[in-house]
């Protein structure tokens, strides 16, 4: 009996005793912060059908038939949840075998930027009349059939990055998923894989067309693409951006990094040329070959002496440097030689209180400022932005019958670069630069029958002429495969197709160029 009631009390206190760590745990537990609970995706917003609408046009003294497809193409996550609608137009010839039939991909870049620059100016079968080195005539803008369409050799899918145009980020999908050098080559192989099995393209023959940041984004996506075993016949290349590390300077070179000077100079000579003041200048070409032998030589030699560099070199490079920039000997000279080309846009025509334009250096537009060290505005974009924007909305709505509530969105820049949505510009393993040059070496090494087309302006301050060339003549391929690269230069600036002459020399080395790949 004795037992028996100690055993009950032993019981009775382990029960208490559990009853009180129980507690106690419960109120533990209650006091810590809870995990959050996993909130379900934002209700998609409404769907706007495609827009299918058949046009004609004539090329070549052909008249050809083409549909045109505006629309989106829904991008899924691994789960299979919707995360961004991409919008694009496609013009696609009537009658045509889909399997023989090339397809070209065409987007802007920025990033940031819609694709409204090349669908609306370039080479899709209606362009804008703007201006040529002068601002645009105000509304309402002419919208012409274009003579120089590349649709007679291949279909045409003009793509706008993710959250421009009329493409939204949407359910799962967040900003920090797309705005990046490797999240948006991701999205737009996959949009790309998409689209070639919505449409039957698969053994289509395939091309890219990047302008800008769209060529960074060729050459990452060249090899993302390859890695899904998706090959391309060709890439074109328009006004590129491969390599920051001798496209940019920023004034005060400090410690050396002249590279961006050196190459630079062929630029600000082809600029001055145009704005007559190099007296007594020869030939652009002729002008423009001098430049790039004196840069390449004793201009970097001057440059890489630094401060042992001789008062007579010093002296004779400031004199060359008058007369391949047009700038004064005594600016030259406070500048220790080094000019940035912003300060070259002002100081060209300081006295006449204007700026020279840096995606084209052939406009012009009046400073507020005399004083100044750089422009407040792009001189290009304020002659042309108004023609572009307002076609843009007009073609696609009217012309198209896309009809949507939704605003288009020709950039997006502001919400790109702003708080934690800012562009991430980390590539692969290298969180110092984005230099994509290794991934085009790269993709015409892994495709060594893979064509690539390197267009450029003479009057591109955005991405120099001679730093595009001195780029992809250093990428280390083998010497067979450097053949695979055919140039393109032109009397324009960044947006080659501005200037009509240009657009016309641009698209006959284009027509050579495709058929040449295609063996036709």
């Amino acid at each position: 009996m004795g037992s028996q009631h100690a055993v009950g009390v032993y019981v009775s206190l382990r029960f208490l005793l559990s009853r009180a760590l129980v507690a106690t745990s419960l109120t533990l537990l209650a006091a810590l912060p809870k995990p959050a609970l996993s909130a379900a995706p934002p209700p998609l917003p409404q769907l706007t059908p495609d827009a299918v609408t058949h046009h004609s046009i004539v090329l070549g003294g052909r008249s050809l038939a083409y549909s045109a497809r505006a629309g989106t193409i829904t991008l899924r996550n691994v789960d299979d949840q919707p995360t961004a609608r991409i919008f694009y137009t496609a013009y696609t010839l009537d009658g045509a075998d889909p399997v023989g039939r090339p397809v070209t991909f065409l987007y802007n870049g920025g990033p940031g930027s819609s694709t409204m620059w090349l669908r609306m100016g370039s080479f899709g079968p209606v362009r804008v009349s703007a201006g040529d080195a002068r601002t645009t005539v105000g509304p309402p803008y002419r919208l012409l059939d274009n003579n120089y369409s590349l649709l007679d050799k291949s279909d045409l899918v003009f793509i706008d990055m993710p959250g421009s145009g009329y493409g939204r980020i949407i359910g799962a999908g967040k900003p920090k998923d797309f705005w990046g050098v490797d999240q948006d080559a991701d999205a737009f192989a996959q949009f790309i894989q998409r689209y070639l099995t919505n449409f039957n393209r698969w053994n289509s023959p395939k091309f890219l067309f990047g302008e800008s940041y769209g060529t960074t984004r060729s050459a990452v996506l060249s090899g993302v693409l390859a890695t899904r075993g998706i090959a391309l016949n060709g890439i074109v290349l328009l006004s590129s951006f491969l390599n920051p590390m001798v496209d940019y300077n920023d004034g005060a070179p400090i410690g050396g990094g002249d590279w961006a000077y050196v190459l630079y100079l062929p630029t600000e000579t082809a600029t001055a040329w145009y704005h007559h003041a190099i007296p007594g200048a020869p030939g652009l070409s002729g002008l423009l070959a001098q430049a790039e032998r004196f840069a390449l030589g004793e201009y970097l030699d001057g440059l890489a002496a630094g401060s042992q560099l001789a008062p007579d070199r010093f002296n004779d490079i400031v004199a060359k440097l008058h007369r391949y920039t047009g700038l004064s000997e005594r600016y030259i000279r406070n500048s220790n030689m080094r000019i940035s080309y912003d300060r070259f846009q002002n100081e060209l025509g300081r006295q006449r209180g204007i700026t020279v334009g840096r995606l084209d250096g052939r406009f012009q537009t009046y400073v507020l400022d005399r004083p100044e060290i750089s422009p407040d505005w792009d001189a290009t974009d304020s002659a042309i932005d108004g023609a572009f924007v307002a076609t843009a909305n007009d073609y696609m709505r009217q012309v198209l019958k896309y009809d949507t509530p939704l605003l288009y969105r020709s950039q997006i820049y502001d919400l790109i670069y702003a708080g934690d949505s800012s562009w991430n510009f980390k590539h692969g393993n290298d969180p110092q630069t984005f230099n994509v040059a290794p991934d085009l070496a790269q993709a015409m090494t892994y495709n060594p029958r893979l064509k690539i087309f390197s267009a450029n302006g003479y009057f591109d301050f955005a991405t120099p002429f001679f730093a595009t060339q001195y780029v992809l003549e250093h990428l280390y391929i083998a010497p067979a495969l450097q053949k695979n690269i055919t140039y393109g230069f032109y009397e324009s600036g960044h947006m080659v197709y501005l200037h009509p002459d240009a657009l016309a020399k641009f698209h006959a080395d284009l027509e050579r160029w495709y058929a040449m790949v295609l063996g036709r």
